[in-house]
């Protein structure tokens, strides 16, 4: 990556394994319904064995956001880690060729690239059993300081934050960002992770600009109710936004609360990278001067067409059908 732009996304480079699911397969292995679960290698390898038919592709929540980011025309480059190996290969090739610019080295040894079996279950619930591999092990040394000092905004996932080996990394990504004014935008990414890091979350929050989350996360980070929880997340970031599903989002910004309706969809398909996608419209919004209000329409609209669908990437143009609503400048 050798030129500015607009975005950069940080985040484990992973690859999904979707695949319907019963009710009852995430309870038989510990996990609870609806959430993300860290597992060894040894047990994703068990899981796999027992999905049914899946889908295999290139996956991570920074980097669905990213691929977003570029469906809808924007200029964004993601920075995570794979290894030399099948999956990493698959990764490099699915991201790159969605309009992503990625490369990061890939790790010539240590653990494998990073493997999330997701289970969707009839109501399109999505449970993730997380591998984290070599995505956990992003150094320091992997972030381009010049790429986050050019950005106009770098996005993490929450997922980065709490673990030995990227807390630096995430620290360095957000000094940077800010040295020519850029902004530092963070993802909750998970009630679980939440209350197992909140305390690195909430030591990093004094250096967020862009807040996202969804409820039980927001509320989650606060120990207080949404309307709190949003004022107390105000007071220490520039813009908070919540999404609440099929009731829309809440953008908390200049002691504003704006309310936004969630776009239409005939079918929930899939919910995974709902809030991925959203934070892709978002993202692309702020970048081109749109109001908070419109970002987060922008952010349903790519949200809607995402659970249509299995799978966290876009399947169809989401610049054709922002331009087709009126939402694309």
């Amino acid at each position: 990556m050798d030129r500015p732009f607009d975005i950069i996304t940080i985040g484990h480079a992973i690859v999904d394994v979707l695949a319907p699911s019963s009710d009852d397969l995430p309870g038989a292995y510990g996990m609870e319904k609806g959430t993300m679960t860290l597992i060894d290698e040894e047990r994703a390898t068990e899981l796999y064995q027992v999905l049914g038919p899946a889908i295999e592709s290139s996956g991570g929540s920074a980097a669905n956001t990213a691929a977003g980011i570029a469906a809808l025309g924007g200029s964004v480059g993601f920075i995570g880690k794979v290894r030399d190996d099948k999956l990493g290969e698959v990764f490099t090739h699915d991201i790159r060729a969605s309009g992503v610019a990625f490369d990061v080295p890939a790790a010539t040894s240590g653990p494998g690239t990073g493997l999330c079996l997701i289970m969707v279950s009839p109501d399109a619930q999505r449970t993730m059993a997380t591998y984290l591999g070599a995505g956990a092990f992003l150094y320091p040394d992997d972030i381009d300081a010049n790429l986050c000092i050019e950005a106009k905004i770098v996005y993490i996932e929450g997922y980065m934050c709490g673990l030995h080996e990227t807390e630096w990394s995430v620290s360095k990504a957000a000094a940077a960002c800010h040295l020519k004014g850029g902004r530092f935008a963070l993802s909750l990414s998970d009630p679980y992770w939440v209350d197992l890091k909140a305390a690195s979350l909430g030591a990093l929050l004094d250096n967020v600009d862009i807040l996202f989350g969804n409820e039980e996360e927001v509320t989650a980070m606060t120990g207080s109710e949404l309307d709190l929880a949003m004022s107390e997340l105000a007071h220490r970031c520039e813009l908070v936004v919540v999404t609440r599903g099929a009731k829309g989002s809440l953008v908390v910004a200049n002691n504003q609360v704006i309310e936004v309706p969630a776009h239409p969809v005939d079918t929930v398909v899939d919910t995974t990278g709902a809030g991925d996608l959203f934070a892709a419209g978002f993202l692309y919004g702020l970048t081109h001067d749109y109001e908070p209000a419109d970002c987060a329409e922008l952010g349903s609209l790519a949200a809607a067409e995402v659970i249509g669908h299995l799978g966290a990437r876009p399947q169809t143009s989401l610049s054709k059908l922002a331009a087709e609503a009126g939402l694309l400048r």
